[in-house]
């Protein structure tokens, strides 16, 4: 049985024909990302690696691979027996590793040899990140997008995920890049994944879309936190039609409370992250706000960093980057809990 191969840019479009995809690079590498649902397999692990390419400089390639051989061998032998007992004839795997070669070909011939239709990609990783970010210049541009506009605390994250619920479609960028979309929004303890996971995440998300409906998503700027949102995507985003919501200031505070509440029971957390206020308003407000913060009027400063920041600057970034934003329909709920966003909701998308 002949060993298969498949180039990035066929694997990419049939992704969902594999039973499983096996990612036979080191723990590292898949952290930093990986196809779509795939599993780590490693040939070779982190430290393995380490002492292969040692011993590759300080003594011979030759003794090196031998080394290597005898870890990759057992690594497999050892991936057999957890995974594969179980699996039928039929099951077809696709497996990479980071440029198609010795470490993706060695696991493919063992389950070749087995009898397994097993396909490896060809360049690997490194070619399945080339095709995502040539599609990512084209796939943004098939769909019809509706932008969830409003101010801080307005429950746009609310109101996507109460649209996905009723089975829109819905592109949550901040979701996908673990980042609330302001300066505060940096989740402690969670932090985000690296670009090329964000850029695999959004590409996922949007090769899953039905391009005869709509596709919901909120009016982001070309970063959430530190990750840059891929170009086309945000050339269709503000040149699309706009959905404004408005909720009143104390509905705001209150649902920024709720939805910050690891700022509140993390005080010195909060006030780090004013820090990077400092050139925008300067020390003497930022103090202030720590100040206030540290005496447990955490509610008070919330109030004024959307009085005194975040309004201010909202209009006017949203005039000059929506064309859709003056002509949006205004929708202004009571409050933003999920009763009154479902029914929102279910309006915009029934």
């Amino acid at each position: 049985m002949p060993l298969g191969t498949i180039t990035a840019t066929d694997a990419i479009a049939q992704l969902d024909a594999f039973d499983t995809i096996i990612d036979a690079r080191s723990e590292s590498e898949y952290a930093e990302d990986r196809l779509p649902g795939a599993v780590n397999w490693p040939t070779l692990n982190d430290e393995e690696r380490r002492i292969v390419g040692t011993e590759y400089k300080q003594v011979s390639p030759f003794v090196a691979r031998k080394r290597g051989a005898a870890m990759a061998s057992r690594n497999i032998a050892a991936h057999i027996d957890r995974e594969l007992m179980d699996k039928p004839k039929d099951w077809k795997p696709l497996v990479y590793c980071w440029r198609g070669g010795k470490r993706s070909g060695s696991l493919a011939i063992v389950l070749d040899q087995i009898g397994f239709k097993v396909q490896v990609l060809e360049g690997g990783y490194r070619e399945y990140r080339r095709a995502v970010s040539a599609d990512l210049e084209q796939l943004p541009l098939r769909f019809d997008y509706r932008v969830v506009c409003g101010k801080t605390g307005s429950g746009k994250s609310r109101l996507l995920a109460a649209l996905r619920e009723r089975g829109a479609q819905v592109l949550d960028l901040e979701e996908l890049a673990n980042h609330r979309g302001s300066v505060l929004g940096l989740v402690p303890g969670s932090p985000q994944p690296g670009q090329k996971q964000f850029d695999s995440r959004v590409w996922d998300a949007l090769r899953h879309f039905d391009a005869a409906r709509p596709v919901w998503i909120e009016s982001e700027s070309k970063k959430v936190g530190e990750l840059r949102v891929p170009d086309k995507l945000v050339e269709r985003m503000r040149e699309a039609p706009c959905v404004r919501i408005e909720l009143p200031l104390d509905a705001r505070v209150a649902l920024l409370m709720e939805d910050y509440d690891f700022f509140v029971k993390d005080v010195p957390a909060f006030c780090e992250r004013l820090d990077a206020l400092r050139s925008l308003r300067g020390n003497e407000v930022v103090n202030g706000w720590q100040e206030a913060a540290k005496s447990g009027r955490v509610e008070e400063v919330v109030r004024d960093l959307l009085v005194r920041h975040y309004d201010p600057v909202y209009l006017q970034s949203m005039q000059r980057n929506f064309a859709g934003f003056k002509k949006a329909e205004l929708i202004e709920p009571v409050d933003g809990s999920h009763e009154v966003l479902g029914a929102v909701a279910s309006r915009l998308a029934p």
